[in-house]
């Protein structure tokens, strides 16, 4: 298996942010809080119309961090500004701290990266790339400044960069996004056994969080969150612990959206802080043979009421939104045709790595626009478009992985963003429009993922931005997405440059479920 990395993101992954901050509270304009499910958003609610926060907000979008530290600075040094009005201004100067570690580089940096792969780019060709958008980056301070990923994600998305390769090698994907003997099996075995739910497997898993040695002083309290699996019916059950270090934890509970597995250790001078988890799940596959013609509206009770609302900030009906829907769905009727005509609108949006979360302020707007988009950015647009229709849409992530085990040959994973739609009569149906369609003669196997899921994947998170248990004292690391895990002490959060993960699994034998 390759070595991990501290930024890896399968969904690594600038309009005003209206940040719904889990475990502190951040302003939300009043006329976006709507569904937002968490009392962190109705806490922040209080300052939403505070100019001064909104006026710092502006300022850090349009790229004056100069301007918005001095008015955060003053802000705080005024003894009448409230606590909520503190937490949203702390937030602003954490959130431009985080920006500057995403767009880190000059142009120079850029093309010099590109030129790992195409060694005769011009200036003036860069310059063209440059103009058309194909490179993500702001202006702050005055200083243009690139995405550090820009670079590699240009290869994602530009068909006349991918044919200027010296060394055109394919990406390093999952063996799964390409049509494979797996969903031809899945298929196989739904059709034969009539069955949604099939082709159970035991595993074992093991994830780790490991933070830098002296990245907090010695004796201090480390409080790590670990994601853990929830059971999921037809998907993932018999939810087994084994082994954890520290040996004392605390598992949250199976009605937890966003589950982990907390632990507490002191930091020793000059060593790593450990924490891990160990525990077995069964995982299936999953595949829906839907019949358009059966097919009828959804009646919305009060439990799909809330996945057919907006819930800002990322899940707004903003008017280009509607436009590109108008667009895609045309005057179709049947909500199966209407979600396989926004499935196919949103997978032509190229795949590229996407900066931290954290500092996008309309994740879905944020898809719409960019030219690009990763697996949360792509789940989030077409939950927004499908809700937007009236088809109820909801989140699930989690880690997706590929062979026998993490030492195999072939093994890969990482983290990954899908989505869940309600169908009627069929009931809550799997979507992951960035595996999209497969290339295969079989419309089953071609359309799989719209309607099925794989069985190598585990899901941690039923929805994005839910609070912790127990909850976090300090701004989260990730505030949508929870797969890496997270990390603080009593002075402050450990962002992700401050610890690393690992990610690892085992297929059991037949037959090992409670031993």
């Amino acid at each position: 298996m390759a070595s991990t990395a501290r930024q890896r993101r399968w969904c690594l992954c600038v309009p005003l942010l209206l940040l719904a901050l889990t475990g502190r509270g951040l302003a939300v304009p009043a006329q976006h809080l709507t569904d937002t499910g968490t009392d962190e958003v109705a806490a922040g609610a209080q300052v939403a119309s505070d100019a001064g926060v909104l006026a710092v907000i502006a300022r850090i979008d349009s790229g004056d961090f100069k301007g918005a530290e001095a008015a955060i600075a003053q802000a705080l040094a005024t003894p009448a500004t409230s606590a909520g009005t503190r937490d949203a201004l702390l937030y602003q100067r954490e959130r431009m701290r985080r920006i500057l570690l995403d767009f880190d580089q000059t142009a120079e940096q850029v093309k010099a990266r590109v030129r790992r792969d195409i060694p005769d780019l011009t200036d003036a060709g860069f310059a063209r790339w440059d103009a058309q958008g194909l490179f993500e980056r702001m202006d702050i301070d005055g200083r243009r400044l690139y995405f550090n990923r820009t670079g590699s994600n240009l290869f994602r998305i530009s068909a006349e960069a991918r044919a200027q390769r010296a060394d055109p090698r394919p990406f390093v994907e999952s063996p799964l996004e390409s049509a494979h003997p797996h969903h031809r099996a899945v298929v196989a075995a739904a059709r034969a056994a009539n069955a949604d739910s099939v082709l159970p497997r035991r595993l074992r898993f093991t994830q780790s969080l490991v933070v830098d040695a002296d990245a907090v002083p010695a004796g201090e309290t480390v409080r790590a969150w670990i994601p853990y699996p929830r059971a999921i019916a037809g998907q993932q059950a018999d939810i087994r612990f084994v082994s954890s270090v520290p040996a004392a934890h605390e598992i949250a509970p199976e009605s937890t959206l966003q589950r982990t597995v907390y632990f507490e250790q002191p930091a020793v001078a000059g060593s790593k802080t450990t924490f891990s988890v160990t525990y077995d799940v069964t995982i299936s596959a999953r595949h829906f043979d839907i019949d358009p013609a059966r097919v009828v509206a959804a009646e919305i009770s009060p439990e799909l009421a809330p996945f057919v609302a907006q819930r800002a900030p990322h899940v707004v009906f903003s008017d280009d939104l509607r436009a590109f829907s108008r667009k895609a769905v045309g005057d179709e009727t049947n909500p199966w045709r209407i979600a396989q005509k926004l499935y196919a609108a949103v997978d032509r949006i190229p795949w590229a790595g996407a900066r931290e979360y954290s500092t996008i302020g309309n994740i879905s707007d944020y898809a719409l626009h960019a030219g690009h988009a990763d697996c949360g950015q792509q789940t989030l647009l077409l939950m927004t478009l499908l809700r937007l229709n009236g088809i109820p849409a909801r989140w699930q992530s989690g880690m997706m992985f590929a062979g026998h085990d993490a030492q195999a040959d072939d093994a890969y994973w990482n983290l990954h963003d899908w989505g869940q739609l309600y169908i009627a009569p069929y009931g809550w149906v799997p979507m992951d429009v960035t595996f999209g369609r497969l290339d295969d003669p079989d419309p089953a196997v071609a359309g799989f993922y719209l309607g099925g899921l794989d069985g190598y994947r585990i899901a941690f998170n039923d929805d994005y931005s839910r609070p912790l248990v127990p909850r976090k004292r300090h701004f989260r690391s990730e505030t949508v997405d929870l797969q890496r895990g997270e990390a603080e002490w009593s002075g402050g959060n450990l962002y992700f440059d401050q610890w690393d993960y690992d990610f690892a699994w085992q297929l059991l034998p037949a037959g090992a479920e409670g031993h």
